[in-house]
């Protein structure tokens, strides 16, 4: 785990905390050495957390690191709870997950006023029986999409036909009933779509391909005439 990655799990440790916590009950939560968690809180204080407590008698962190009062207004809070809402709903299980988590980290770090808005906030995403599942490969394939790695798709055309097609993914779509994955593909050397729901299963090369994503989304936008 990167130290940044470390930093982020301590920070929402004591946060999430409804008493003080001792240094060894970080240390065993967190799964790092107890001088490991005594830096790393030294760390975050010299970065303007306002972290109360010292070894022997456990921290705990008042509210309003990071996220300065002004940093958000009522409509910019309402946009991000609403798009985490909906992909608590849509998107795969560990992306679900980390726009839970990022709203509460988000709220966590508000005043009381605006902190109540969000909790109260009438703007709803229904969860819809028929909405759409996520396929099982999904969280591998934006990991693949963000390191820029070659994959292969194991898929199945409009025809039932089945296929094996090695791309180079560059983009996920999101529509209300189905999913579309955008990737240049080596058969046909050209940008190709495939529906996410006819993809049987997908395989990481661990490949980068040869050119930047943003490149090849410049391409497919001027192509395909698309806008993002």
């Amino acid at each position: 785990m990167s130290r940044s990655a470390r930093l982020l799990q301590l920070l929402d440790a004591l946060r999430r905390a409804r008493q003080p916590q001792t240094g060894p009950q970080l240390a065993q939560q967190l799964d790092v050495s107890l001088r490991t968690l005594y830096r790393d809180i030294a760390t975050l204080r010299a970065q303007g957390a306002d972290i109360l407590g010292d070894p022997g008698l456990g921290f705990e962190m008042r509210p309003g690191f990071l996220l300065p009062p002004l940093m958000f207004n009522a409509d910019e809070l309402e946009a991000l709870l609403l798009g985490a809402r909906w992909a608590s709903l849509q998107a795969d299980p560990q992306l679900a997950q980390a726009a839970g988590t990022a709203m509460d980290r988000i709220r966590s770090a508000l005043p009381l006023d605006l902190r109540i808005a969000v909790d109260t906030s009438g703007l709803l995403v229904p969860n819809m029986q028929d909405s759409v599942r996520s396929e099982p490969w999904q969280t591998a394939l934006r990991r693949a999409i963000r390191a820029e790695h070659k994959v292969v798709l194991h898929y199945q055309d409009q025809h039932g036909t089945p296929t094996r097609r090695r791309v180079w993914p560059f983009a996920m779509a999101y529509f209300e009933r189905s999913r579309v994955v955008s990737a240049w593909c080596e058969l046909r050397q050209d940008f190709r779509h495939f529906r996410a729901d006819r993809v049987h299963a997908m395989e990481d090369l661990g490949e980068r391909y040869p050119h930047r994503r943003q490149e090849l989304i410049q391409r497919w936008l001027e192509q395909t005439g698309y806008s993002i």
